[in-house]
């Protein structure tokens, strides 16, 4: 799983930037929680749903690691650039085929 080459991400690394991208985002529901506001304010709404969806996504970066596929683009099954992967570590696509899929 740890690839030694250079400009790529080891597994570990990639578990830690995980690691640092899901306990973020837990930060961020528990202060919207803490908010006082109610649960039907669209915009609180909106914003625990697209904070739960990128958990989601982390979720899914952890089993890629897992099964090997991390750091390659679902798209094009290209390798995704390391500076892509250190940005947003669960990302699943390169640029070029986020671009694809967004449209």
């Amino acid at each position: 799983m740890a690839d030694p080459r250079p400009g790529r991400l080891t597994a570990h690394e990639a578990r830690q930037r995980l690691e640092h991208a899901r306990n973020s985002r837990l930060a961020q529901l528990q202060a919207l929680s803490e908010t006082g506001q109610s649960a039907d304010d669209h915009l609180l709404s909106t914003q625990a749903k697209a904070i739960q969806r990128v958990l989601k996504e982390i979720n899914e970066a952890f089993a890629r690691i897992d099964d090997g596929s991390y750091g390659a683009c679902l798209g094009c099954s290209k390798p995704v650039p390391a500076e892509r992967l250190e940005i947003l570590p669960y990302t699943r696509y390169c640029v070029p085929c986020q671009r694809r899929a967004a449209t």
